[in-house]
């Protein structure tokens, strides 16, 4: 792996390669059919939105250009409240496709009758994905993580049985040294069955905890076959507190997401989500849309 500074130096002349391309054309940005790209978004991004107003807010997502969806809501066999058809529908109908969903299996475990109920009700959705996004940090520690990596293989098991893939999404806490070891190479990777459990890397998190995402595909070619993008403004050391102000639009930012867009195939990426955790520092809709914007400009274009 190439040291901190030396990633920061490719990430930085990659963004100062991208200002070079200078303004873009109103006329451009306006005729280009983004939905063409495959972009998706990852809803946690617009929550807030949300909860005021569903229906009206995937409309705004769908008219920025948004081909699929990854849900953040699921609950005792609903979405955002809706039954699965009826949710599907309003999707469907708004010309977009709901491909994954962040579910969370708590530490103190999940049994298999609920996780049983979990994946029929996703494949009710017909989603292709079901993602673990997050472990409490009071459940941070080996034990902890050898016994949930158990569970996330059974849970695995079952998702497979209706034909959906369950995914594992990280943050920066999997990369943090601990006991000697590193969790996300020394017991997510190699215990995580690959063909039960794929990978989702936050591009983010994993450039935060000073890691180059180019590299961890080509030390795992092929896991990877979700991504998450967001752009970071600063370059503090790895491992730094973020802050709501620390994420931006990708294209905004540090990261290189062009170089990075370049290795899918070495990744084994079906698809990617635009996701920004601090909601566009109360600007969602503006962030999504420089967002696809830059993806669909210059970022995904030969």
């Amino acid at each position: 792996m190439k040291t901190r500074r030396e990633f920061l130096k490719i990430t930085a002349a990659g963004s100062a390669s991208m200002l070079l391309l200078g303004p873009l054309s109103a006329c451009a940005s306006s005729t280009i059919d983004r939905k063409s790209y495959g972009v998706g978004l990852q809803l946690y991004t617009i929550r807030d939105a949300i909860k005021a107003d569903l229906q009206g807010s995937l409309k705004k997502v769908s008219d920025l250009g948004y081909k699929y969806l990854e849900l953040a809501n699921y609950a005792d066999g609903k979405f955002y409240g809706l039954a699965p058809a009826e949710f599907k529908k309003m999707v469907s109908d708004l010309g977009m496709e709901t491909i994954s969903s962040h579910t969370q299996v708590e530490a103190k475990g999940i049994t298999l009758d609920n996780a049983k109920r979990m994946a029929e009700a996703h494949a009710r959705m017909d989603v292709k994905y079901c993602v673990q996004p997050w472990v409490n940090q009071s459940d941070r520690n080996v034990e902890t993580y050898k016994r949930l990596i158990e569970e996330w293989n059974k849970v695995g098991g079952i998702m497979k049985d209706v034909g959906i893939q369950f995914g594992y999404h990280n943050h920066d806490f999997e990369f943090e040294p601990m006991d000697g070891i590193v969790p996300y190479y020394d017991l997510f990777m190699p215990r995580l069955d690959p063909d039960l459990v794929t990978m989702e890397l936050d591009v983010f998190w994993a450039h935060k905890a000073g890691h180059d995402p180019v590299e961890i595909f080509e030390k795992y070619p092929g896991r990877f076959q979700l991504l998450h993008i967001k752009d970071m403004r600063n370059q503090e050391d790895s491992m730094h507190e973020t802050k709501g102000t620390d994420m931006c639009s990708v294209g905004e930012g540090v990261i290189d997401f062009k170089r990075i867009m370049e290795a899918r195939d070495v990744a084994g990426t079906q698809y990617i989500f635009v996701e920004d955790d601090s909601q566009g520092n109360g600007r969602p809709f503006e962030g999504i849309e420089s967002s696809i914007k830059n993806l669909t400009t210059h970022i995904l274009k030969s």
